[in-house]
């Protein structure tokens, strides 16, 4: 089987300690090089991965089967639309693209030209998320709460909501089954407008399913708890697992061999997207399933606004 020709746009943060490390250690594809509009810092990254830089996003384009897009959320329509035209598979960092509008129409696009298109959920692809949901039979409740330490502002509500608050939304209404109906919810933001604190209750099915986030808790904390027929399962921070069954607690500890990106399901979610460009298959987080998520930020926002 030919080894798909793998290009990156953006070497910015993101892309330099989460994604980077997992593209060019690989022997399974090939490596086709990286384009940044910043030619001068981009050839000292591309240089220390002995990766090719190249003048253009069309000669990126030109040069790949797939790209991984790592540029900031303002401009992700026009890059990922670029490549799409150009018959280029596209994985791209969430959010799809920075209006629910943009979004529609590059998933409309990648339909259209019969490219995959997937958005980078990572946490889907976190092993303890992963063993977490295959658990959850008879779910009755989940909780996901992810809090920042001192990370109010400077943007205001609605970066916040599309760039953060949507991974816990995505994360938790997948692992809870699907489709979300809400419920209910708080949105709470400073003078400025900047948020502060969400907290929002939506309904699979049977199981009742809460999304929190506190911008000044005081701490960096990110976990999970499930409550499901015959036992509650705990997640932290994507290591620790707890399960408490038939009045006995189970702890698992990471494994010692896992690397930080695996735990947070960068690796999985890098090979996940080369793997359905080798096989022809459809990503798990498609853009179809971006939308789901980033429809329901926008409500969020909107009936926050209407307050």
């Amino acid at each position: 089987m030919k080894k798909p020709r793998i290009g990156l746009v953006g070497l910015g943060g993101i892309a330099q300690k989460a994604w980077l490390p997992v593209i060019t250690r690989s022997a399974d594809w090939v490596l086709a090089g990286a384009f940044s509009p910043d030619q001068q810092k981009a050839k000292i990254v591309c240089d220390s991965y002995r990766l090719p830089l190249h003048s253009s996003l069309d000669a990126l384009a030109a040069a790949s089967d797939a790209v991984f897009v790592h540029t900031s959320t303002a401009t992700h329509f026009e890059v990922v639309r670029q490549l799409l035209q150009r018959d280029v598979d596209v994985c791209v960092d969430k959010p799809l693209a920075a209006t629910l509008h943009e979004a529609e129409q590059l998933v409309e696009l990648a339909h259209r030209r019969g490219r995959k298109l997937m958005v980078a959920f990572n946490r889907r692809f976190a092993p303890r998320y992963v063993q977490l949901k295959a658990q959850l039979a008879g779910l009755a409740s989940l909780r996901m709460d992810k809090h920042r330490s001192n990370s109010v502002g400077p943007h205001d509500l609605f970066f916040t909501l599309l760039d953060d608050y949507l991974h816990v939304i995505d994360t938790a209404l997948w692992l809870g089954g699907g489709r979300g109906v809400l419920q209910s919810g708080t949105l709470t933001t400073t003078e400025a407008g900047e948020m502060l604190y969400a907290e929002h209750h939506f309904r699979v099915d049977d199981a009742l399913i809460t999304t929190s986030m506190h911008r000044r808790a005081g701490t960096q904390r990110e976990s999970v708890m499930a409550v499901a027929d015959g036992n509650v399962l705990h997640v932290d921070e994507m290591r620790e697992f707890r399960q408490e069954k038939a009045n006995q607690l189970i702890v698992e500890a990471v494994p010692g061999w896992q690397t930080m990106l695996e735990q947070r399901g960068f690796a999985g979610a890098a090979q996940h997207f080369i793997a359905c460009v080798q096989n022809q298959t459809m990503p798990q987080t498609s853009g179809e399933q971006a939308l789901l998520a980033q429809r329901i930020v926008e409500k969020l926002w909107r009936d926050a606004d209407r307050e």
